[in-house]
């Protein structure tokens, strides 16, 4: 019983968890949906409705907020699209005027909107290049550090990675000056060699990838050995079939970490044509700061793609934690 009831109390701690990490992203959804005149209103928070007066028959539909009703006139405020007044205090007859109310009104051409106002199509396409690029070069400076940390003899090893792994304490903005200058000196400000080549080495992956070659049972390495698999073969036979769980989760982490990297490319590169994803959605919020709906439509749309990303590849991320354990 009393086991039962302490479940209990876990599950209920785990779901209201999820719930206060979700609502932020449920809002960003609602708000993305929702008209810009009805988010000022600041009524609707999950459901996208509306709520508003017109003037009858007129086209377009003419948007007012009553001020004060005299008899049969009225004072109104004339109102645009995105809800801010354009005329104060107008007299109108009472009869003019047509109340809306839907209770459910979405606006999906907020996504369109957001997308046309600035390159989006540009920034994803950059950043879709420099993350599997980036990738490409992980999974293989990864693959061939690990195994040498894990696999192979050799003096000052476990004090080289001890190193190699305290690099992972040291914040971004301390080495970005550093970088700036070395980049600089060597042509790469401004290009995508700078974006890509600096990343294609990632401490947590080799460390990821170390952890889990070492759990290899050592009679797989002494079999192949004896048979006359070079080194080389050992990893591209032996060790990188068994890893493919392993390949997947790291292969997410970088992804979502080149897909969110918004410091270093927005100091390293200085023209639109080169921007990624985060550095075009800070423009695009320094531009269009008055529009809400708009910055939640773009924040959205940037997010879905790692989220499919993460849903697809979760499976191998829970076996890989569950294979690996972090564990020396």
């Amino acid at each position: 019983m009393g086991n039962n009831i302490r479940k209990i109390f876990i599950y209920l701690a785990l779901i209201a968890c999820g719930i206060f990490m979700v609502v932020p992203f449920v809002w960003m959804i609602s708000t993305s949906l929702m008209s810009q005149a009805e988010f000022n209103k600041g009524e609707s928070v999950f459901i996208p409705k509306e709520n508003y007066d017109i003037i009858r028959n007129t086209a377009p539909e003419q948007r007012i907020i009553v001020v004060k009703v005299i008899g049969d006139t009225t004072l109104v405020h004339y109102l645009n699209e995105n809800g801010r007044i354009t005329r104060e205090y107008v007299k109108i007859t009472t009869k003019s005027i047509k109340h809306i109310y839907k209770p459910i009104s979405i606006h999906w051409e907020n996504f369109s909107k957001a997308f046309k106002k600035v390159p989006f199509a540009r920034y994803f396409a950059n950043t879709l290049f420099v993350s599997f690029l980036s990738l490409f070069g992980v999974l293989i400076t990864s693959a061939f550090a690990a195994f040498a940390f894990a696999r192979m003899e050799f003096k000052g090893r476990d004090m080289l990675f001890l190193l190699f792994i305290s690099m992972v304490m040291v914040p971004e903005p301390i080495y970005l000056i550093s970088s700036y200058v070395l980049l600089d000196k060597l042509h790469w400000l401004d290009t995508y060699r700078g974006l890509i080549i600096p990343w294609c080495v990632n401490v947590f992956t080799v460390f990821l990838f170390r952890q889990h070659f070492k759990s290899l049972p050592k009679e797989l390495f002494d079999a192949a050995a004896i048979d006359g698999c070079s080194t080389m073969g050992m990893l591209r036979r032996i060790v990188l079939p068994l890893s493919k769980p392993v390949i997947a989760t790291a292969s997410v982490f970088s992804l979502i970490g080149s897909w969110n990297s918004f410091m270093w490319p927005l100091v390293m590169t200085d023209s639109p044509e080169k921007r990624l994803l985060q550095v075009g959605l800070s423009y695009f919020n320094a531009e269009a700061s008055a529009q809400t709906t708009l910055l939640m439509a773009a924040s959205t749309f940037s997010i879905v793609p790692i989220l499919i990303l993460f849903f697809l590849a979760q499976k191998q991320i829970i076996e890989s934690t569950a294979k690996t354990g972090l564990k020396d």
